[in-house]
């Protein structure tokens, strides 16, 4: 399954499809482990997995371990923001582990290459 990659990068930040081919090299990867961007087409980039959804739009939580789905009860913080003091609710949240069920994936760059991602991104489009 194909991803869509969003690279945050400061206050800028740049989505782009992955390939199928691609797309294999990320999984098995978790939230907040570092990887080569020269696979995706960014030379000469690191980045840091932080987050992601699945293809149903459930969010990856970091303290979840592997790629499976749970609810979970939640008091706040990611999936669920409590409208008044106490309040918790049982949401559905993925874990932290890249799978083929992931659609999204955000990254933040790590390093910086010699080029910046947009002139990156419009080479790899012609």
């Amino acid at each position: 399954m194909a991803f869509k990659l969003v690279v945050s990068e400061g206050e800028s930040s740049h989505q782009m499809e992955m390939e199928t081919a691609d797309s294999k090299k990320l999984i098995g990867l978790k939230i907040g482990e570092e990887f080569d961007a020269a696979m995706v087409g960014l030379e000469g980039y690191k980045l840091r997995i932080t987050g992601g959804s699945d293809k149903n739009g459930f969010p990856m939580k970091k303290d979840v371990e592997g790629p499976r789905r749970i609810k979970s009860l939640l008091s706040g913080g990611l999936g669920f923001k409590p409208k008044r003091k106490g309040q918790r609710r049982r949401k559905t949240i993925r874990g932290n582990t890249v799978s083929d069920e992931i659609v999204q994936i955000n990254t933040v760059v790590i390093e910086k290459g010699g080029k910046s991602i947009a002139e990156l991104l419009e080479g790899s489009e012609e």
